[in-house]
């Protein structure tokens, strides 16, 4: 008998691509036989072991094994949904969170709103809810509806529904960067009415486009949506000790809140009291005065060679990848690997040697003048927000670090690749999800999906009807009437045509990265690339040189696929969890329509109460109302507005740049060939994720190159030797403790945010930990 993960499926559908098991196991060596039979849900879940069934059961045989210990295979159709308590519970998580979390983007320090946090909050407040309201049958007049105000106990499905319209709408909405730099910077206010149409609309056109992929990435058992399952492993832990507590629940709490507890409190160390913790500089303390030692080994400014963090701000979410509990370990490697090329290869490469003949700015990501010192962007602009020729031709042209030029090089790189990549690796799983769709829509008896697949998560689900698909086109129809109205009246500072090519782009881009993201856990940023395609469009006619323009189509392209993704993977939970799809879809909808004024109300409030400081017209007293995400979405739009990709491309710096495309389509072509080549290598070249490796080389380490290295040694306890050597352990307390980092770090957050920093700024007194010229005690780092 084998405590590791069973043999990947030979017959499993995503062919090329890494399989569950394999997302999870990189040491290039095929994992141990498992020889013991799956209990269905042995790891959260608190379904009847006595049910275990063989691996090649056809009910959970295509299940990737770490999703068959967690999620129930029991449900109960009757339990509600849609009741008075959610609405009740929606608008309460909703409203503050989407306060906070659109306050935060005109703030140095922010105030973090955790999904775990409204996870956790209202699995109780359910509960007294159904404890203390009267079970009250409330008619509403006229339309013969009506409700009961306590149908029973709190229900999962409420739960999760609760939780999903959270992190629908109770979070920033990313149209507000266009409202607020046209108010801001071009004195120019966005009616009310059209601001927030437009930020309802660029998020509905995302969750339209969810329709593109749920095919292919929902139903399909192999793909894990990793995020997706950490929630659902809390979801089933709080159902267990809810419903029926037995000893595995309660010890599964018990360590959730112990490690909750902890975290929160651990965290006021390296983020208050003793910053030295968030970057331990080994070199800096064996040399402190020494420059050479101090730029190696810093993690604020440095290669940060030989450098620990014990900050869990460091430690998660590094290179997009998410926490290290739930990031394959492939995935990881990949990224540890980008690290260390960028870090500990081309940033010494670049300093001391010949890599770029431009030597300023190599950590800085400000745009530079031929002297290193900063590009005053704001003094090319006219009153007429057009290029100042003469301004420019006396300030010369725009210069940028190295570090920031190679990291161009490779996000166009990444771009491209995400589409070679899968066109090359999924084509399988694409194929055979075709004909399934082919199938179904061939069948007479207007079956759903779910009927395709023979996995005991989809026989389930079929007791509910399907969302149709018209329901989507009327999202994306509403969205595109009314952002068609918009630009064709002149209000959103962009020719139509461009919005047409925004939609494309976003429509060809949803199915690479989402199933980038649903195997790997990574998160491809698209901003730039989105920056430059606007860039090339507007100055190849004339007209339309307003900055603000670029971030109306970054809105609309990055929103199409962002919001796509994040309705996808709570669509995924909803299937985990056996949510009705209809239930799932309102509740999605619902919480960002409730989110999206009370966005707008926030960005209107800061501007003007803060718009002085906004604009550096005055200095913030406490240094946080800075606007620094706008200011520098500010540095973008010019950058690629007003001096244009053209001219930009033709001076010798920036030549190499569009090459990056090509290298993005040639580089996987090698690797799939590699693959097919010797498809049985040890070194397992189906791994070699070229998107992944380019986008984390894409990555600016200059202001934090801390934390890779611990979370490159996390993974491997977590995801690789814990994984395969002790995986039962490891399938009933990773995701638990994946949930319990994130919240605990999220609390703390939010209680130095409270404690130290709403009001009146209260900073920790200087001392050896907290040293006033830097905490890692790197004094001759320049």
């Amino acid at each position: 008998m084998h405590s590791g993960p069973p043999d990947a499926n030979p017959g499993s559908p995503i062919g090329l691509a890494p399989t569950p098991e394999e997302a999870n196991n990189t040491d290039l060596q095929p994992p141990a036989p498992w020889e013991e039979k799956v209990e269905l849900g042995s790891g959260t879940s608190a379904d009847d072991s006595s049910s275990a069934l063989g691996d090649d059961d056809p009910a959970i045989r295509d299940i990737p094994s770490n999703v068959r210990r967690i999620v129930s295979f029991k449900d109960d159709p009757t339990l509600p949904t849609l009741t008075f308590r959610y609405f009740v519970l929606t608008l309460l998580f909703v409203i503050p969170g989407a306060f906070l979390s659109q306050m935060s983007h005109y703030r140095t320090n922010y105030a973090p709103y955790s999904i775990f946090f409204v996870q956790i909050c209202s699995n109780y407040l359910g509960q007294w809810m159904a404890a203390l309201l009267p079970a009250v049958q409330v008619n509403i007049p006229f339309t013969g509806l009506g409700f009961n105000l306590n149908p029973g106990p709190f229900s999962v499905k409420e739960h999760v529904l609760i939780t999903i319209s959270a992190a629908s709408g109770a979070t920033y909405n990313l149209a507000f960067m266009p409202v607020s730099m046209a108010s801001l910077f071009f004195n120019e206010t966005i009616n009310p009415a059209i601001a927030i149409f437009f930020m309802w609309s660029v998020v509905i056109t995302g969750y339209s486009f969810a329709a593109i992929s749920r095919q292919f990435l929902l139903y399909d058992p192999q793909y894990p949506w990793f995020q997706a399952l950490c929630q659902t492993a809390l979801f089933e832990t709080q159902k267990n000790q809810r419903e029926r507590p037995s000893p595995t629940s309660r010890k599964q709490m018990y360590v959730f809140f112990a490690v909750l507890g902890a975290v929160i409190m651990w965290q006021f160390f390296p983020e208050y009291v003793f910053p030295m913790l968030g970057s331990l500089a080994f070199l800096c303390w064996v040399a402190p005065r020494n420059a050479t030692a101090n730029f190696i080994g810093a993690g604020f400014g440095g290669m940060g060679f030989m450098n620990l963090s014990l900050d869990w701000a460091n430690v998660s979410s590094l290179g997009n990848n998410g926490s290290l509990f739930l990031t394959p370990y492939w995935t990881q490697v990949l990224i540890f690997m980008a690290f260390v090329v960028n870090c500990w290869i081309l940033i010494p490469w670049a300093k001391w040697g010949n890599l770029s003949s431009y030597k300023h700015g190599l950590m800085s990501n400000h745009v530079l003048m031929a002297n290193g010192t900063q590009y005053p962007l704001t003094e090319l602009l006219t009153p007429q927000s057009t290029l100042n020729e003469t301004a420019y031709a006396e300030l010369g042209p725009i210069y940028l670090g190295t570090q920031v030029l190679w990291g161009m090089f490779f996000d166009y790189a990444s771009y491209t690749s995400a589409v070679a990549w899968v066109g090359l690796f999924a084509y399988p799983t694409i194929k055979a999800t075709f004909i399934k769709i082919r199938g179904r829509n061939k069948s007479s008896k207007g079956e759903s999906i779910n009927y395709q697949y023979n996995d005991q998560l989809n026989i389930l689900m079929r007791a509910y009807k399907e969302v149709p698909v018209w329901w989507y086109i009327a999202l994306f129809s509403t969205s595109f009437v009314a952002i068609t109205s918009m630009v064709a009246s002149g209000h959103l500072y962009i020719p139509y045509w461009t919005y047409l090519i925004a939609l494309a782009t976003g429509a060809i881009m949803v199915t690479p990265l989402g199933w980038l993201y649903a195997l790997s856990n990574y998160q491809l940023p698209i901003g730039t690339t989105n920056e430059l395609l606007y860039g090339l469009m507007i100055n190849s006619v004339s007209g339309h040189k307003n900055p603000t323009g670029a971030t109306i189509y970054s809105s609309i392209a990055g929103d199409a696929w962002y919001r796509a993704q994040v309705m996808l993977q709570d669509q995924k939970i909803g299937h985990y969890m056996h949510i009705p799809p209809r239930a799932t879809f309102f509740s999605q909808v619902f919480g960002a329509s409730i989110g999206i004024p009370i966005d707008y109300a926030v960005v209107r409030w800061v501007i003007s109460t803060k718009r002085d400081y906004l604009t550096g017209a005055a200095t913030d007293p406490s240094h946080q109302w800075t606007g620094q995400t706008v200011i520098s979405s500010l540095s973008l739009s010019v950058q690629y507005v007003l001096v244009g990709p053209r001219r930009l491309f033709q001076e010798p710096l920036f030549r190499v740049l569009p090459y990056g495309f090509l290298a993005g389509l040639l580089v996987p072509v090698i690797v799939f060939l590699l693959h097919r080549t010797f498809p049985s290598s040890k070194l397992k070249f189906h791994l070699w994720n070229t998107t992944i490796f380019f986008s984390s080389l894409a990555n600016f380490y200059g202001n934090i190159s801390s934390g890779y290295l611990s979370q490159f040694i996390g993974s491997f306890v977590v995801m690789y030797w814990a994984f395969r050597y002790r995986y039962k352990l490891w399938a009933r307390y990773n995701y638990i403790l994946a949930a319990a980092f994130d919240a605990g770090f999220n609390f703390n957050m939010l209680l130095i945010f409270l404690f130290f920093g709403s009001g009146k700024v209260t900073p920790m007194p200087n001392w050896w930990g907290n040293d006033a010229t830097s905490s890692e005690r790197c004094f001759a780092l320049e």
